[in-house]
Formats: structure tokens, sequence, C-alpha cells
């Protein structure tokens, strides 16, 4: 059994790796700019290069074949736009490598409701979105029978220390749920 980490629109950054290696399994990588590290001035310079250059369908897409490709079973933790690529995959037919997967606050998920995931799904969503209500999402989400929701008092970004919504305290909590969530599912 692997992780693989399915990044958001910073990429691969030092952060993520340091994360990767604080969870218990071997953790792989997977990024929108292909394990090339690039720096941005800021989230809207991350946002604009990935909606430029990537795109959520195609980082969907190329995700979707990368774990057919993988030999080892998965468990995929995905964050932000890689929340939602995951999400979009959910509902493959035979990804039978995929053990479960932890999506953080997804805000895309909001187009793709109408998904039915194959594999147990952890969603983890951010006390509040700027430009959405949570809540009918939510509501919604849980009805699904392979999907768990939950709302943490943080904010989107979290987990991310390239983010300015990033919190130190819920960066702690949320790595011990994680490892506990990924290890108590392969028992």
């Amino acid at each position: 059994m692997r992780n693989l980490i399915v990044s958001d629109i910073f990429g691969r950054t030092h952060a993520l790796e340091t994360l990767a290696s604080m969870l218990t399994m071997p953790t792989d990588f997977y990024d929108p700019y292909s394990a090339e590290q690039l720096e941005f001035a800021d989230e809207q310079a991350a946002y604009s290069y990935f909606q430029q250059h990537v795109t959520l369908k195609n980082y969907s897409a190329n995700l979707l074949e990368q774990i057919k490709s993988s030999r080892s079973p998965l468990n995929l933790i995905g964050f932000s736009v890689g929340a939602s690529a995951i999400w979009q995959i959910s509902d493959t037919n035979n990804l039978i490598n995929v053990n479960r997967a932890c999506c953080y606050y997804s805000s895309q998920i909001r187009h793709y409701l109408h998904v039915e995931p194959h594999f147990p799904v952890t969603l983890v969503f951010p006390a509040s979105e700027n430009h959405f209500s949570l809540t009918p999402i939510m509501d919604s989400l849980a009805n699904k029978q392979t999907v768990s929701v939950r709302q943490v008092p943080y904010l989107h970004g979290f987990m991310n220390p390239h983010s300015v919504n990033y919190n130190q305290q819920g960066y702690n909590d949320e790595m011990l749920a994680l490892d506990n969530v990924l290890l108590n599912s392969i028992e």
C-alpha cells in the first residue's frame, strides 16, 4: 500500500514533501507540473498559471492515467484542485487499485455533485468558502454511500504553508487524523 498525494495549484513543494514525510506509509506525488518545483508570488499567480497551462479537466485525465498505471494499491490524498481531480475520477469503473481517498477543501466538487465514487472518500471541508455556501453541498454529499463528510474550523488552504489561510494547529490536528484514517483503512 502506498499513498499518492495529488497536489494543489502550487504543485510539488518542499512543504508538501515535509507533509509526506510525516505519514507512516510510503508516499508518492502527483502534481500538475511534472515534479517541476515552480515558485509563485501568491495564490492568484499559481491559479492563473494552472488555468492557463493545465486546467482541472487535463489534471483529472492525467491523474486517471497515472492511477491506472500504478501496480500498487493506493490511498489518494488531495488538496484543493488535487481533491477536485480525485473526486472527478472517483466514479470511474475498475479503479481496483484505489483503496480510499482523503480530499481537502475542494471547492470545485460543488459542480460535480452527481459523482458516485467507487471507493471510500473522506471529504474535509473548511469552515466556510467565500463564494458559495457549504451546507447544501455537504448535505448532498453526506447521502452518498461511499462518502464521509466533515467540516473543520479552519479556512481553505489551512494545510498549506504557502496559503494565506495556513493554520499550524489545524495542520497538526489533521496530520494525526489523516495518518489514522489511512492506517485504519488497511486493517
